[in-house]
């Protein structure tokens, strides 16, 4: 069976089940690459009425409230808020035009007005329209759709959206030194309309995906039907972008930055739909157990760390798959191991050396080099830190074992019996192990007279 995927599945996943979290995640990004000052931002979010070009605002006014009137004696499609119902009723219109692009004029010739009333009709009553029976000419299907999305209660595109299409219409390319040039930077022109459209509401941007495709494959057939991409924007921008019951006077300089966008969205209108890679990945990882990541910032340092771990693992797999390299790998550490276990062999007797012998010794199989390495004995003694301390074992008649000698050493003093050793280290000074492990002479005059029946029996060694 053929599988399908679909790569925007933890997307759109995590847009019904989470929508705070998809919200933020994708508005997050649109504001990293226009910007939105906080009342943009705040219409954006829905969280403030939209400001729109003539003071004309979106929930008073004379002229909306007669159009809301007017939409209650027009059925369920035609002035209606969007709704599936509608927009498979519409669909039809768009199928039929699909088959009949080459004709000339398409969208600009208009169609017969009383037949247009017919169809208008009918597909407000819900039913289903036999457009192929020769009733209804291809110029009145496009005159009416045009129709339809100009009634709709608000542009397709929502008038939320409006300062943010402004935005991403100027977002121009910078030159070397930093100043903002004529040319528009068409790659981030499109990730931000991909943001933008994962935002509107399902509805909207269902329709909006048919009616962009089926006006790029118009512009792709503009030899015989002479309608370019400019041509279907200048038809269209009024309907899908505009804001309602404003005029050109009201839009101004805009009218221009508004039909471009629109003729940029039908020639990109493939890739529009498609969320983008830095989306997918966190919507995916959010459902494996990792946390979200904010922005494509994030996801390019998750990437580039992961590039690290990349080579060890192949390298681990290799070693799994091929004996040799594995003898080969095995060979090397033995090697390695038995280098280290000399020099630590090699270094003075300290706690350090000893500690270092052990771990060697609690790991046999993989640690300790083989058979033919010299491993010194190791001896266990109690050992203390505290003069004193030896001294009381001294006094208790405990065996008292030297076994570290100072570097300094004379030959006299090697000779000497154990009680006169331990009168010169009492009168001048004593060895004792610092935390490194290594030995450090200090002066023990505080130890002579604490103890001075013992510096009296070794000052005949003086």
């Amino acid at each position: 069976q053929t599988v399908i995927f679909n790569p925007d599945f933890f997307v759109e996943k995590l847009r019904h089940e989470k929508p705070e979290i998809f919200t933020e995640l994708v508005v997050s990004n649109i504001t990293r690459l226009i910007d939105l000052p906080g009342a943009e931002l705040a219409q954006l979010m829905g969280e403030e009425d939209p400001k729109l070009p003539g003071g004309i605002g979106t929930a008073s006014g004379f002229f909306r409230s007669l159009m809301s009137l007017k939409r209650k004696d027009k059925g369920v499609v035609f002035g209606s808020p969007l709704t599936e119902e509608g927009i498979a009723q519409v669909s039809q219109l768009i199928e039929y035009l699909h088959k009949h692009l080459r004709m000339e004029g398409l969208f600009r010739v208009p169609g017969n007005s009383l037949r247009q009333q017919i169809l208008k009709d009918a597909l407000n009553s819900g039913a289903d329209i036999d457009l192929e029976s020769g009733e209804f000419h291809s110029n009145d299907v496009a005159s009416l759709l045009k129709m339809f999305l100009g009634e709709l209660p608000e542009p397709l595109l929502t008038h939320k959206h409006f300062q943010a299409h402004l935005k991403i219409a100027g977002l121009m390319q910078f030159d070397d030194k930093g100043n903002k040039t004529s040319t528009p930077d068409k790659e981030r022109q499109i990730e931000a309309l991909q943001l933008l459209f994962l935002i509107l509401p399902p509805p909207n941007r269902n329709l909006l995906r048919l009616l962009l495709d089926l006006l790029y494959q118009t512009a792709k057939k503009q030899d015989k039907n002479k309608m370019s991409a400019h041509n279907l924007a200048l038809m269209f921008a009024p309907h899908i972008l505009w804001p309602r019951n404003v005029t050109a006077n009201d839009l101004q300089e805009n009218i221009t930055k508004l039909n471009d966008g629109v003729a940029f969205m039908i020639k990109h209108s493939q890739k529009l739909f498609k969320a983008p890679a830095y989306v997918r990945e966190c919507a995916r990882l959010h459902y494996l157990g990792s946390r979200v990541h904010a922005s494509k910032d994030d996801l390019d340092l998750l990437t580039s760390a992961g590039s690290k771990e990349l080579q060890p693992l192949k390298s681990q797999k290799r070693s799994r798959l091929d004996p040799s390299h594995q003898e080969e790998t095995q060979q090397h550490t033995e090697e390695a191991l038995k280098e280290l276990f000399h020099h630590i062999h090699s270094m003075p007797d300290s706690a350090k050396k000893k500690k270092l012998i052990r771990q060697f010794h609690k790991h046999p199989g993989t640690l300790t080099p083989g058979p033919d390495a010299p491993t010194p004995p190791v001896q266990r003694r109690t050992r203390s830190r505290s003069f004193s301390g030896l001294i009381k074992r001294r006094m208790l008649g405990n065996p008292l074992i030297l076994e570290r000698k100072s570097r300094d050493s004379t030959p006299e003093l090697e000779g000497a019996s154990k009680e006169n050793l331990l009168g010169c280290l009492l009168h001048c000074s004593y060895w004792e192990a610092a935390p490194d492990g290594f030995p450090v002479r200090v002066r023990n005059h505080r130890l002579i007279s604490s103890h001075s029946s013992i510096c009296s029996g070794a000052s005949s060694v003086l």
